[in-house]
């Protein structure tokens, strides 16, 4: 296996107009030797090109990759000992299932018994043993990602490259294939690279996540890490579902105390805002961000509601009405009105309520987030 170095990798095309389009913008990012990392953000971030870098489909502008210590700019892709899967399955529609596996060997000229060994051992490691002689037309979608997989699987490279490999599949086979990619890769001990948009799948699948946007890497940490301490206000309210809300508004000292309060329109039937007081163990630390444009954080797990909170401190509860309700199984989502910008809480599923339903909230004050408004950067 290897490992995988991005040193200010950039990556310039020319637009329609004749502009220059950085689609990656000075990256640099080690995956390390026998990880799963997943690169994950909006589409058109730059993921897919990454990958295609480290692959060498595409030469880049500036910068350098290396690939266990060799740098590999200018190397074609035949010769970095890596293989790619992509999003589309693009098997051989008039060869079985075997030969598909064997195509790549053959064109290496392996020899027939390496090639009848190692499809062997792959379709044993993919369940695909029973399959080996059927054509892929006759496959499920579950079953041809798999051979795709397998293709990859079978020349035993150094750096496997995934972009969006389960994106076509219906919701229960990709939580399948999620399940069998972690654990194949436990077993090989092999160094991924995973891309993808769906935020959900980067958080159960990788290692580490790196998140992307408009080409320039916004954070990279385990997912836990990414989920607990963003970097910066993207990263906030890109993971998580539902994703974390997020209130602008202002912070204000009374007496000793801080509290944000949101900012609102003007007009004569504007909502009242809302306002929230502030936990004094923080207060100290946030002082000289007094008078401040800042955006208050909070997940929605981390916001209690009923209609009548059992509360110590009744100047922390808000009212609100629920706008919409959306049942999850285990939890609810809470759509809830009544100030300037509706916000969302995630309750039990023995948490009743009904939409239009006015109910009191609570923030847990230990775990709210505060970012700068003009540069996204924490301030707690």
């Amino acid at each position: 296996m290897a490992q995988v170095g991005l040193e200010h990798l950039t990556k310039e095309f020319k637009g329609p107009g004749g502009e220059i389009v950085r689609a990656v913008d000075d990256a640099c990012l080690v995956f390390q030797d026998q990880e799963l990392l997943t690169l994950v953000g909006p589409s058109g971030s730059g993921k897919t090109t990454i990958l295609r870098l480290i692959a060498g489909l595409e030469e880049p502008t500036a910068g350098s990759i290396s690939i266990d210590g060799r740098v590999v700019n200018g190397l074609p892709p035949k010769d970095r000992d890596i293989a790619m899967v992509f999003q589309h399955y693009a098997l051989y529609p008039h060869m079985s299932v075997y030969d598909n596996l064997a195509f790549g060997l053959k064109l290496r000229r392996f020899a027939r018994a390496e090639i009848a060994q190692r499809v062997k051992d792959t379709a044993q490691l993919l369940n695909l043993t029973s399959c080996l002689e059927r054509k892929s037309a006759a496959l499920s979608g579950g079953q041809r990602q798999r051979v795709a997989l397998g293709r990859a699987l079978v020349r035993r490279p150094a750096v496997f490259l995934l972009d969006e490999p389960l994106s076509s599949l219906d919701a229960q086979t990709r939580l399948q294939m999620r399940a069998e990619l972690s654990r194949l890769q436990a077993r090989l001990g092999s160094t991924m690279v995973y891309v993808t948009h769906d935020q959900v799948e980067a958080m159960t699948l990788g290692q580490r996540v790196a998140v992307i946007k408009d080409g320039r890497l916004q954070q990279t940490a385990a997912p836990a890490d990414l989920y607990q301490r963003p970097a910066n206000l993207f990263v906030a309210g890109f993971i998580g579902s539902p994703p974390m809300n997020l209130v602008e508004g202002t912070l204000v000292a009374e007496g000793n105390a801080l509290v944000f309060e949101e900012q609102t329109s003007n007009g004569k039937d504007a909502p009242p805002p809302l306002t929230v007081r502030l936990d004094a163990a923080s207060a100290p630390l946030l002082r000289s961000h007094a008078g401040q444009k800042v955006v208050l954080g909070i997940r929605p797990e981390h916001i209690a509601c009923s209609p009548a909170l059992a509360v110590t401190q009744p100047e922390r509860v808000l009212e609100t009405v629920v706008e919409l309700v959306q049942p999850l199984g285990p939890d609810t989502c809470l759509h809830l009105a009544g100030h300037a910008r509706p916000f969302v809480a995630r309750v039990g599923a023995k948490d009743c309520c009904h939409v239009n339903q006015k109910v009191q909230v609570a923030f847990d004050l230990r775990q709210v987030h505060l970012f700068e408004l003009a540069t996204g950067k924490p301030i707690l």
